[in-house]
């Protein structure tokens, strides 16, 4: 008779793991997590067909699972996608290590010298959905800031992860780092995913990453803190001011140069007086895209393609080929229907008043706002994070791509030499 699986005892063996892991990565000098990063960069190359293989067999099997085209897209690996992976970790090695840096510090009048300095956070759990690139991001930013990982992706993606991990795995253990300072989940029983968010005690911070349904189960659930977005509801205003040729590049690579991200544009805003020349304009580009518009009653009259806007379309993160258009009076307009729909994510202006510009990026309450540039910038590489882990439109601990420092915390050490406390 077949013994059943234990999910308690495999959560127990992952964390265990997972903790000793990190007391060891919490003092390995950088250059050893840097040799980990560049040779982790050489394997993923050398690996490239392996890796394209077990992606091909999860593609196969996406109808099975009812992905949509834009989560097959966030599935699919290709050899440029590999390689923008592996620059991503050589990037990674290339960037200051934070763990030691001093972030304040000074001597007291008795002599007590006090530094503030940044430390690891010790045990993380990162739940994805069909992404297999962050994978690899996670796991970089996570051994550099010297983070153990635990790592549970979607079935999905698992002959992909498991090809990724192995890669990750082979280098750790090369380098001779803790082999499961990066651990994924093979099993695809769900009550693994509850069995760990309830270890608060061992497990110091979990980020899930994926559709809106999953973060808020793993909200309600969790143990520990949860670093997150619920969604990416991000707009672009064109003001009337505004450089025409500019706002329409920006508006299509906003919302098609990859529609099924987070930072991707779902509403577009137009200052009234922008009715009768930009609005038919951009909507007739952005419908030979392939782009359903769904719009206002002013956007609805430009053609008959255009479908009336609701309540609920304005409140939505598409993910897809589908954008909400409003025609709005002013500023105030804009910046009131951001405040009612958005979801802090990531909101931009395009206008040429700098007066403008100056009230929207103060007024509006986003992770990231945009003045002349696309919302697709957010993102930790663009910033120049070297990868991120995810963004977080909470205001505690961090707020945006979550990169190196954020994987970090702080703690004080206290140098004295017999002072007591009177």
């Amino acid at each position: 008779m077949e013994t059943p699986f234990d999910v308690s005892a495999y959560c127990s063996q992952l964390t265990s793991e997972a903790r000793a892991s990190a007391r060891c990565l919490a003092w390995a000098p950088s250059f050893a997590k840097d040799r980990w990063l560049r040779w982790g960069a050489d394997r993923l190359e050398r690996e490239a067909d392996a890796i394209l293989a077990a992606n091909e067999h999860d593609l196969r099997a996406a109808a099975d699972h009812g992905l949509t085209s834009a989560q097959i897209d966030r599935l699919t690996l290709t050899r440029p996608r590999l390689a923008a992976m592996a620059a991503g970790l050589r990037e990674v090695a290339a960037l200051p290590d934070p763990i030691g840096e001093i972030v304040e510090g000074g001597v007291r009048p008795n002599g007590l010298e006090i530094r503030k300095v940044r430390v690891p956070i010790g045990v993380i759990l990162f739940l994805y959905e069909s992404r297999p690139n962050v994978t690899v991001d996670a796991a970089a930013l996570a051994v550099k800031s010297g983070n153990a990982l635990i790592l549970r992706g979607g079935k999905e993606a698992l002959h992909t992860n498991r090809a990724l991990h192995f890669v990750l795995q082979e280098a750790l253990r090369e380098c001779q780092l803790p082999t499961h300072a990066v651990q994924l989940v093979t099993h695809v029983d769900r009550a693994i995913v509850g069995e760990l968010l309830r270890r608060g005690d061992d497990i110091d911070l979990c980020i899930p990453r994926g559709g809106e349904n999953l973060i808020r189960r793993v909200v309600a659930e969790a143990r520990m803190p949860v670093l997150k977005h619920y969604r990416g509801v991000c707009h672009v205003f064109v003001d009337r001011s505004a450089d025409l040729d500019m706002a329409e590049r920006i508006v299509i690579n906003a919302k098609c140069q990859r529609p099924g991200v987070c930072n991707a544009m779902e509403t577009l805003l137009i200052h009234h007086d922008l009715a009768e020349t930009f609005l038919p304009r951009i909507v007739e580009q952005l419908h030979a895209q392939g782009v359903e518009i769904r719009g206002c009653p002013e956007t609805v009259r430009v053609a008959a393609y255009v479908k009336p806007a609701t309540d609920d379309d304005y409140a939505a993160e598409f993910l897809d080929r589908i954008l909400a258009v409003r025609v709005v009076p002013d500023l105030d307009a804009a910046l009131d229907h951001i405040a009612r729909f958005g979801s802090k994510h990531t909101d931009a202006i395009v206008t040429q008043d700098l007066q403008s510009a100056q009230r929207f990026t103060r007024e509006v309450d986003a992770a990231a706002v945009m003045v002349n540039a696309s919302t697709r910038f957010h993102d930790g590489y663009e910033f120049g994070l070297g990868a991120e882990i995810g963004i977080s439109t909470d205001k505690f601990h961090a707020r945006g791509p979550c990169g190196l420092r954020e994987l970090t915390t702080t703690k004080y050490i206290v140098m004295g030499n017999g002072q007591i406390r009177g």
